[in-house]
């Protein structure tokens, strides 16, 4: 892999097969929907298996869970039970980052996601995706934030306790090793 966002034969094969093999293990995240069609835009789409690869690779467990039928898009989200364990211990975005004085983390969850090619997850998405089952009852994951907190130096971040999803806040620079965060990829 160089500069270019594409896998190698073997390794888009490989990944094809965990991501079908996701498909039909979890069916009620997307019953209405032909996995031969998903896997017919997987393979037209090699920059979207790209980063299908990277969120997998962060142990993301990304699975369909919609079709935008006005964009003609499948939709993947990170549906791993926990917080993705290759994306944590994050500050929330660059400035954040560059804010800290001491004890920086690797990297910004802003800037991973850029990275791999992902949006972050906001906080109707994450309520949708609870909807699918219980996800971070033991982790957490930040959220796109919307601008006006984000001005006002704070991120969002969601968890499943107690039954109930909550929604808070946090200074966009701290970070936690069970906090990561959650993408979407639209194929």
């Amino acid at each position: 892999m160089g500069t270019k966002k594409e896998l190698l034969p073997k390794q888009a094969d490989e990944l094809v097969n965990v991501l079908k093999a996701r498909f039909e293990k979890n069916k009620n995240r997307h019953s209405d929907i032909d996995w031969t069609k998903v896997q017919a835009k997987l393979e037209a789409n090699p920059e979207k298996l790209w980063s299908l690869h990277n969120m997998e690779k962060t142990a993301g467990e990304p699975d369909v869970i919609d079709f935008d039928a006005k964009m003609g898009e499948y939709v993947f989200y990170d549906c791993s039970l926990e917080s993705p364990k290759g994306r944590r211990s994050l500050c929330y975005d660059r400035e954040a980052l560059e804010a800290r004085k001491e004890y920086k983390p690797a990297d910004s969850v802003i800037d991973m996601a850029t990275a791999i090619g992902i949006e972050l997850l906001n906080e109707e998405h994450y309520r949708a995706l609870q909807k699918l089952g219980n996800f971070d009852t033991k982790t957490s994951s930040w959220l796109k934030t919307p601008d006006d907190i984000r001005k006002l130096g704070g991120a969002v971040f969601g968890d499943y306790r107690y039954g109930t999803v909550f929604i808070y806040h946090n200074s966009a620079e701290s970070y936690y090793a069970a906090r990561g965060f959650r993408g979407l990829l639209k194929v």
